[in-house]
């Protein structure tokens, strides 16, 4: 779903309902007003935490009130849907727990569908993973010695020695790995913590054995989405590449990567092509603003009031563009990302790709950069 959102359908979208942006084309309307769900991620994006992201439950309030349905969507699968909606609505965004779907929920659907109903299966997590297990009608149990066919590793804050070392067990038994996802890290206000990739790292090097991750990045995942909650224009709004936006691609639909988790401009610049998010915004309000268009010219590429240039050596330079209050304000899109947005599309026409190397073309940029922790003045 790339290219510019400028379908023949009244709405934006194109004949078969589906809607069309990407970052160097952006969206003259309103995320809100173009996609029917919007699938948001939660750690990084709603909430970082125990806290909401700063105006963002507004912000998702505002993009309801304008018709766009919300689906909570989470590689986190320490706890039940019931919980999640709970504390989402605690944190000023009600949510109900059809509205949740999380990789527990995923991967039970892809045990279930493996296996049949009643399997054995042995959860290492949270809450949720059990859970979810139950409900897709398998058989919980406790112990290798119980023969699971298939090992379900989820998050849970209290995953230890025991845990996995019944995993590990197990597997090495003949039970089917599977992990609910393969996240390195997640956010917290301290600052990247262990994920469950590192927890599911342990098994795979005990055993040698590679397991089947059905979380994001894994089509799985947004099939339940789309299935759960009917979406016919779905929007992937997350804060990885790795998982939300790399995700996304691979299911087809378009996606809002927002810098309110764990990406960083400088990682975003480098990003490999599956990597690359449709639209940018500070925050998951970004849902309620145009995208601003990334102008190729003679110039270089240019959006709003900044223009980017590649220089000789590979590397990149941003300007103020000429007549232009400059760039200082806050851009076309009322969050001061323009320039970040004519650098990501200037550093992805090039064909080496990865690591790019930018400069500030003036006094401006050079805050500009600074602020994205990138470039030399």
């Amino acid at each position: 779903m790339s290219g510019a959102p400028d379908g023949s359908g009244p709405d934006g979208s194109g004949p078969d309902g589906t809607v069309a942006c990407g970052l160097a084309t952006g969206s003259s309307r309103p995320p809100a007003e173009l996609f029917d769900v919007a699938l948001l991620d939660l750690d990084g994006v709603v909430y970082v935490g125990p806290d909401a992201v700063p105006g963002v439950p507004d912000g998702l309030a505002t993009a309801r009130a304008a018709g766009m349905r919300l689906g909570f969507v989470t590689n986190n699968a320490a706890r039940p849907p019931e919980e999640v909606a709970g504390h989402l609505s605690e944190l000023g965004v009600p949510a109900t727990p059809d509205e949740v779907i999380t990789s527990s929920q995923a991967a039970a659907s892809v045990v279930a569908a493996m296996l049949g109903p009643g399997a054995r299966v042995l959860p290492v997590g949270g809450p949720g993973v059990a859970a979810a297990l139950r409900a897709a009608g398998l058989t919980v149990v406790d112990r290798a010695e119980d023969d699971p066919a298939a090992v379900v590793q989820g998050y849970g804050r209290e995953v230890g020695w025991a845990q996995l070392a019944e995993a590990v067990v197990a597997v090495r038994r003949g039970a089917r790995h599977v992990a609910t996802n393969a996240d390195a890290s997640i956010p917290s206000p301290r600052g990247p913590l262990p994920g469950n990739g590192a927890m599911v790292g342990v098994v795979r090097g005990v055993t040698g054995i590679e397991p089947l991750v059905t979380g994001k990045p894994d089509p799985a995942m947004h099939a339940e989405c789309v299935r759960r909650t009917g979406a016919l224009r779905p929007l992937v709004v997350g804060d990885r590449l790795d998982t939300d936006i790399e995700g996304s691609r691979r299911a087809g639909a378009a996606s809002l990567l927002v810098l309110s988790g764990v990406t960083d401009p400088a990682t975003l610049l480098g990003a490999a092509p599956q990597h690359r998010p449709d639209l940018l915004a500070p925050d998951a309000r970004g849902l309620l603003v145009p995208h601003p268009p990334v102008v190729v010219g003679e110039a270089g590429w240019t959006c709003g009031g900044w223009v980017a240039t590649a220089d000789g050596d590979g590397s990149l330079q941003l300007h103020a563009a000429p007549g232009s209050a400059a760039g200082a304000d806050a851009g076309a899109a009322g969050d001061g990302l323009d320039g970040l947005r004519a650098l990501c599309v200037a550093a992805w026409s090039r064909a080496e790709g990865g690591p790019v190397r930018v400069r500030a073309g003036d006094g401006t940029a050079a805050s500009a950069l600074a602020g994205w922790d990138l470039g030399h003045p």
